[in-house]
C-alpha cells in the first residue's frame, strides 16, 4: 500500500531543514540562500539543522578543531541562538562586527597599512573639495575640521602600538578603530589576502549569515569572492528576505543574483501572523518579487484597519480614539483602557520622544553627530550614569523602597566600597554617616515631587562625593558652579555645549527616556522591531513629523509625485525612497500576530484612500477617514 504523507502546518517546511543539512556535509559543502519571509521560523530551522548537524558531523569538525560560524545582527539574537543550541562549543555565534574583529585583530601591521592608505586617499579628496568649493560655508568648515583630524591621525599612526576595538562601544580613544573601519578592513582582507582566506576556511568551513540582506554589501561580496575561489572546502549559508532589507549598506540585489550552483530553499509558511495580515503583506510585496507566504490553518482571520486623518489634528487624542475603536472592532479590551497592551511603531525616535515627553533631552543630544548612536541605543556613558544609578534611586525613593536605595548606594558609592572601608577601619562610621547625609540631600531634591534637573543633581553629588561623576559631566558641573549668574558663554565644543543644555532640562525627561530605551513603554520604531512580534500593533505614519528623507510614505500612498531622481533610479534598477518605504511598510505590518491598526496622517486623506484601494491592500470596510472630528467608514461613504 502506498504511503501518503499528510502535510501539516508543522511539517510543511521540514524538507527545507533536510536540504540545509545536506548542504552542510563537510565532504561536499554547498552554499545556499534560504528565503525566509516574515514569521517563517528561520531561527527555528537554523536551530533544528544545527542540532542535527552536531549529531551527524560534530565529531568530524571537533577532530579538526573547526567550528561553524553563525553571524547574526544583534547581541540579543546571539544570546537567543546560543541558548537554544545549549551553548554548544561547536558553534561560534557572534555579531558581524565581533566576528570580523576576531579575524583581523592579529594582523596589526596590515591594519595600520590599510588605515594609512585610506587616510591618504581621504586627505587628498578633502583637499580637492576645499580647492574646488566655496570657502566660508558650513560645508567648507566641516571639511577643514575633517582634514585637520585625519592629518593629525595620519601623523600619529606610527605611534600606535596596538589597535583596539569594542563591538559594543563608542571607540573614541586614539588607538581605536570605528565600526565601519573594522568592516572595511575585514572585507578587504577576505577579498584580497589568500592567507586570510586560508585562516577563515581552516577555522570555519561553513559561515552562516542571518539577516544577510542587511549585511554590508562589500563584506557580502568579499565572502562571495572567497566562496567562489574555495568552494570545495568552504560554503556560505545566507538566511534572509530581501523584502526586509531596511538598512542602506546592504547588497541591493541579494537574492536575485545567487549563483546557479547554490541551493535556494524557501520557507513559505508564516507561523506568526493572522490570516488577514498574511494576505496584506503578500499584497504589499506583490509588485516587488511576487513571493507569497501561506497562513497557518490554526490562525484566526484577525483584523486589519487603516485610519486616515489630517496632519493638523491632535495626534495624541486621535491615537487614543483609534485604540478605543480597535478595542470594539476586535472585541479585545487590551487595545484600550488601563490594561492596554499594544505596540505603537513610529517612524523615528523623535516621534516617540514627543509622545512620551522627553523630546527636549533627545533632540538636544541627537543633534550632535558623535552622540547620535549612543542616545539611540542607550550607550552614552554620561547618560548611563543617570539610567543605571540616579533613575533607579529616584524610582526606589518614590515607592519608599529603602532596601533598594541601600543596595544602590552599597554598589555604586565610593564611600562604601570594600577596599575603602578596610583602609579606613577607624573612620567606617564616619563614612557611613557621610554616605547617609549625601543620600538624604540627593533624595530631598525630589521631595513633594518638585522638579529638578541634571545639573542640580550633579552639584549635590559633587558636594557629598556620594558617587563618582563621569569626567565629561564633571567638567560641565564644575563650570556651572564657577560661572557667574550672568555668564552663559559657550565652551566652543558642540559635545560639551549639548550636554550642558541637556543637563539643564527637567530630570523627568531622563526618567522617561530611560523607560523608552529600556523597552518599558508601548513605543518602538519601524526599523527597531524587525525580528520581533506583538499581538497588537499600531503603525503611525507621518512624514511631516518624521522629517526624514530616506523614506516617503507620501510617495508610497500617492500623495507626492516621484522626483526626477526617483524616476532615474527606477530606470537604472536602483533603490528609491518608495521602494525603501514599501519594504519598511512590509516589516512593520508583519509584526502583528492578531490585529493591526495603521494610522496615516496626511494633507490629502482621500488620495491615500484611493491609492490603497487601487493597490488592493485594504477593502473599503477596513478604511476609516476622520472628517469634522468624526471617523467615517469608507464603505458607508461610497454606498
Amino acid at each position: 500500500m502506498q504511503h501518503i504523507e499528510i502535510v501539516t502546518d508543522n511539517n510543511r517546511d521540514n524538507h527545507v531543514d533536510d536540504e540545509i543539512l545536506e548542504y552542510l556535509n563537510p565532504k561536499k559543502p554547498k552554499s545556499f540562500f534560504l528565503f525566509a519571509g516574515a514569521g517563517s521560523g528561520k531561527t527555528r530551522s537554523l536551530v533544528n539543522v544545527l542540532n542535527q548537524f552536531s549529531l551527524c558531523y560534530g565529531y568530524e569538525l571537533r577532530s579538526h578543531r573547526q567550528q561553524i560560524a553563525i553571524i547574526t545582527y544583534t547581541n540579543a539574537a546571539c544570546d537567543e541562538i546560543r541558548r537554544r543550541l545549549n551553548y554548544n562549543a561547536l558553534y561560534s555565534i557572534t555579531t558581524i562586527h565581533s566576528f570580523i574583529w576576531e579575524l583581523i585583530k592579529p594582523f596589526q601591521n596590515d591594519i595600520r597599512e590599510w588605515i594609512k592608505s585610506e587616510l591618504i586617499k581621504d586627505i587628498s579628496e578633502l583637499k580637492t573639495q576645499l580647492q574646488n568649493g566655496r570657502s566660508g560655508t558650513k560645508a567648507a568648515r566641516d571639511r577643514e575640521k575633517k582634514l585637520e583630524s585625519k592629518t593629525k591621525r595620519l601623523n600619529n599612526l606610527d605611534k600606535i602600538r596596538k589597535f583596539s576595538y569594542n563591538p559594543n562601544g563608542d571607540n573614541k580613544s586614539k588607538d581605536s578603530l570605528n565600526h565601519s573601519e573594522v568592516i572595511g578592513i575585514g572585507a578587504y582582507f577576505i577579498s584580497e589576502k589568500p592567507l586570510m582566506q586560508m585562516i577563515l576556511m581552516k577555522k570555519y568551513p561553513f559561515v552562516l549569515i542571518d539577516e544577510s540582506q542587511d549585511t554590508n554589501k562589500e563584506l557580502i561580496e568579499a565572502f562571495f569572492k572567497m566562496q567562489n575561489n574555495r568552494c570545495d572546502k568552504f560554503a556560505l549559508g545566507l538566511f534572509g528576505d530581501t523584502m526586509q532589507r531596511i538598512y542602506f549598506d546592504g547588497k541591493t540585489d541579494l537574492g536575485t543574483n545567487i549563483p546557479e550552483n547554490w541551493g535556494k530553499p524557501e520557507k513559505v509558511m508564516n507561523h506568526r501572523c493572522c490570516k488577514r495580515v498574511v494576505k496584506l503583506i503578500n499584497k504589499i510585496r506583490e509588485t516587488v518579487d511576487g513571493k507569497e507566504q501561506v497562513s497557518r490553518s490554526d490562525k484566526t482571520d484577525g483584523f486589519v484597519r487603516i485610519f486616515i486623518a489630517s496632519c493638523n489634528e491632535d495626534k495624541e487624542k486621535i491615537e487614543k480614539e483609534i485604540a478605543e475603536k480597535m478595542s470594539i472592532i476586535c472585541s479585545d479590551e487590551k487595545w484600550a483602557g488601563d490594561k492596554y497592551d499594544y505596540k505603537m511603531l513610529t517612524l523615528e525616535h523623535q516621534m516617540a520622544a514627543r509622545r512620551l515627553g522627553f523630546s527636549n533631552l533627545f533632540e538636544t543630544l541627537y543633534a550632535v553627530d558623535s552622540l547620535k548612536t549612543g542616545i539611540l541605543d542607550g550607550s552614552l556613558p554620561g547618560m548611563q550614569f543617570f539610567t543605571r544609578i540616579i533613575v533607579p534611586l529616584f524610582r526606589a525613593n518614590k515607592i519608599n523602597d529603602k532596601f533598594s536605595i541601600a543596595k544602590i548606594i552599597r554598589q555604586y558609592s565610593p564611600l562604601l566600597q570594600t577596599k575603602k572601608m578596610k583602609d579606613e577601619k577607624e573612620n567606617q562610621l564616619l563614612l557611613i554617616q557621610k554616605a547617609q547625609e549625601g543620600v538624604d540631600k540627593l533624595l530631598s531634591l525630589w521631595k513633594n515631587d518638585q522638579g529638578t534637573n541634571g545639573i542640580e543633581i550633579l552639584k549635590c553629588i559633587m558636594q557629598s562625593e556620594l558617587f563618582i561623576i563621569p569626567d565629561n559631566l564633571y567638567s560641565i558641573v564644575s563650570r556651572n558652579i564657577e560661572k557667574n549668574e550672568d555668564t552663559k558663554e559657550s565652551s566652543q565644543n558642540e559635545v560639551t555645549d549639548a550636554w550642558e543644555k541637556a543637563l539643564l532640562i527637567s530630570f523627568n525627561e531622563i526618567v522617561k527616556y530611560d523607560e523608552y530605551i529600556s523597552n518599558k513603554t508601548s513605543f518602538a520604531t519601524h526599523q527597531g522591531v524587525k525580528g520581533l512580534e506583538f499581538s497588537r500593533v499600531m503603525v503611525v505614519i507621518d512624514d511631516n513629523e518624521s522629517k526624514g528623507f530616506m523614506f516617503s510614505y507620501d510617495k508610497l500612498f500617492g500623495v507626492k509625485q516621484k522626483t526626477d531622481t526617483d524616476l532615474k533610479n527606477e530606470r537604472e534598477g536602483k533603490d528609491t525612497s518608495i521602494t525603501r518605504t514599501q519594504r519598511l511598510f512590509y516589516v512593520t505590518c508583519s509584526r502583528a500576530e492578531e490585529s493591526l491598526a495603521i494610522v496615516v496622517y496626511s494633507q490629502t486623506p482621500d488620495l491615500v484612500k484611493e491609492t490603497v484601494l487601487d493597490a488592493k491592500w485594504f477593502e473599503e470596510k477596513e478604511i476609516f477617514i476622520r472628517t469634522d472630528g468624526i471617523w467615517i467608514n469608507a464603505a458607508n461613504v461610497n454606498h
